[in-house]
């Protein structure tokens, strides 16, 4: 007995009716579309048995329609939603409307599947309500978006937080070291931009990270002399934490470096690399290798600057790892040593906490 049968009241034999041609070109015609249909098509009578079953319903949960057919819809339900069936078969009995809803159903392989279900009742030609038929609709997929969705809102508002905090550090820390309102206004405009920087990064991976090469390619892209600076080691994506911690130190070194080194013209070369070591527990080493061509006259420093704090202390620290600086009349270097884990995203999509 097809499905499009029991909803024109031919569902039981002893009420058969004949059709005219045109009704019999309309049956045709709604069968052809059930069966094509993408979505699960099932009826089954008021004691929740199985009596249609169209192709989409056998894709979607695995039983074909000479197994489903006869057997008791429960058979999809989870056991703690199977007070579900005895809901819906009761409004169907009490001729009360369905509202669509979504739920989760159960594969022949024991696997779920999210689906949005409508329900609607199967009358006889007097009108009585004899059954329901069932259209069900795959929403794994749109449920799996949400999920990450709000998982990325969550991962935003952390970030985002987090970023207030390192703005509120960059204006007291600029503000210390700075000597004059455009002194100060000048560091803090480069600092922030560096954090855009940064955060462009994560938002073109959707905040999944940035390749090593991509970081530091966009912190010195500002100071120009691409020419001068040479970038190698072998691929790696690190994490949104090193993206915003990493960046704030190459922006550092390329700042320091566009005032007195490479960067403002003098002869010279810059050289950026990394290696990743083997092992239980692998280890990042960044280095940044500034050299002169001619020695540089040391002036004396006046005190820690904010770009010190943050190249050994405030990256290091937040990377689990530890750094060395070195500033002599023939150039500059920078080495930080830091846990792999701390610094590249994992292969289960976890990153280091901001």
């Amino acid at each position: 007995m097809s499905f499009i049968q029991g909803c024109l009241g031919d569902h039981m034999q002893a009420e058969r009716v004949d059709l005219d041609e045109g009704e019999r070109i309309i049956e045709a015609r709604l069968a052809a579309i059930i069966d094509s249909s993408f979505d699960a098509v099932i009826a089954k009578d008021l004691n929740s048995i199985i009596t249609d079953w169209n192709p989409a319903a056998e894709r979607m949960f695995g039983y074909s329609a000479d197994e489903a057919i006869g057997r008791s819809i429960t058979m999809l339900i989870p056991p703690h939603l199977q007070s579900e069936e005895t809901d819906i078969i009761r409004r169907i009995r009490a001729n009360e409307r369905v509202e669509s809803y979504e739920t989760v159903r159960l594969r022949k392989d024991g696997s779920t599947v999210f689906v949005s279900l409508t329900v609607s009742p199967i009358r006889n030609p007097r009108g009585e309500v004899v059954g329901a038929s069932k259209i069900a609709r795959d929403i794994t997929q749109t449920k799996e978006s949400e999920r990450r969705i709000q998982v990325l809102l969550r991962e935003i508002n952390h970030r985002v937080k987090n970023q207030y905090a390192v703005i509120l550090s960059l204006i007291r820390e600029t503000g210390l070291s700075s000597v004059s309102i455009d002194e100060f206004q000048q560091k803090i405009r480069t600092r922030i931009a560096s954090l855009a920087a940064s955060h462009d990064l994560l938002v073109r991976s959707e905040w999944t990270g940035s390749t090593l090469a991509e970081l530091v390619n966009a912190q010195l892209a500002p100071f120009g002399h691409e020419q001068l600076v040479t970038i190698s080691g072998p691929l790696v994506s690190v994490s949104p934490n090193a993206v915003q911690n990493l960046g704030m130190a190459f922006h550092e070194l390329g700042t320091n470096s566009a005032k007195y080194g490479v960067l403002a013209g003098r002869s010279g070369s810059v050289t950026v690399s990394w290696s990743l070591s083997r092992g239980a527990e692998p280890e990042l080493t960044v280095n940044w290798d500034e050299a002169f061509d001619e020695p540089l006259e040391l002036e004396p420093q006046s005190g820690r600057g904010f770009g010190t704090v943050v190249l050994e202390r405030v990256t290091p620290v937040a990377l689990n790892g530890r750094a060395r600086a070195s500033r002599t009349r023939s150039g500059i270097t920078w080495t930080l040593e830091a846990p792999a884990n701390s610094v590249l995203m994992q292969e289960a999509g976890a990153d280091g906490d901001g």
